[in-house]
């Protein structure tokens, strides 16, 4: 029996993103499923969307033209997210796929999570906080390179992150056993469930390499090939 694949819609906020980053993002999302719904918004006229122009054809983006009615006011955001609602209602989509930087969809986000649609989101890290957070997973398009080993990497200082490092150990408390161990696939599915994060974005290939990378934390292999990771309070203490 062949494996039934997600259908997606992916909305693309052509003047707030980088046309250069589109096939990392294509990549990403066929993890997901098939693309069936493929719109960008924008003024094309405008010699601001000419990279964009040029992936159209290649991609089978569908062009959808707005001008720029009031000046500083970005048109676009209304038709997409117009759109974007009745693809929701009418076509049999499961998955809504949003690329922007600099706008907020933070209602229609929640909207289709509350519809039962998964969300993807992708933009930089100039993207308004809220619209990240409420999608199902957002990945920055400008993020460092990531990297396989700690002892490799060069990204920032995430121990002094304190948001992060609570959001880690909430997820290892709320995972552990006894001994104070939780597995690394419940922990990382405990932190899916509560926000939109991604290890890509600090510079991490994977939740092992990041965990590896902050002494706050001990990370054993249990059985077969998987990670095991404890706070190291909870070392210090046994």
């Amino acid at each position: 029996m062949s494996e039934i694949k997600q259908k997606i819609a992916l909305f693309i906020d052509a003047d707030n993103a980088p046309a250069s980053k589109f096939v990392d993002v294509l990549s990403e999302v066929a993890k997901y499923g098939v693309v069936t719904i493929r719109k960008a918004y924008g003024n094309w006229k405008s010699p601001t969307l000419k990279s964009w122009e040029e992936l159209l054809h290649e991609y089978a983006i569908q062009p959808v033209q707005q001008y720029d009615l009031t000046k500083g006011k970005n048109a676009s955001d209304i038709a997409l997210v117009i759109d974007a609602m009745d693809v929701m209602y009418t076509k049999d989509i499961d998955v809504m796929c949003f690329i922007s930087s600099d706008c907020d969809f933070t209602p229609m986000v929640t909207r289709a999570l509350a519809e039962g649609k998964m969300v993807l989101g992708f933009g930089e890290r100039k993207t308004p906080s809220p619209f990240v957070n409420a999608c199902s997973k957002f990945l920055f398009l400008d993020q460092p390179e990531a990297v396989e080993n700690a002892s490799s990497a060069k990204p920032k200082n995430i121990k002094s992150d304190t948001k992060l490092i609570n959001l880690l150990r909430q997820a290892i408390e709320a995972t552990e056993d006894e001994d104070g161990w939780a597995a690394l696939g419940p922990v990382g599915a405990n932190i899916s469930n509560r926000t939109s994060f991604d290890c890509r974005n600090y510079g991490y290939k994977n939740l092992s390499s990041l965990f590896k990378a902050v002494d706050l934390f001990e990370l054993k292999r249990g059985q077969g090939r998987s990670f095991l990771v404890r706070d190291a309070r909870k070392g210090k203490k046994v």
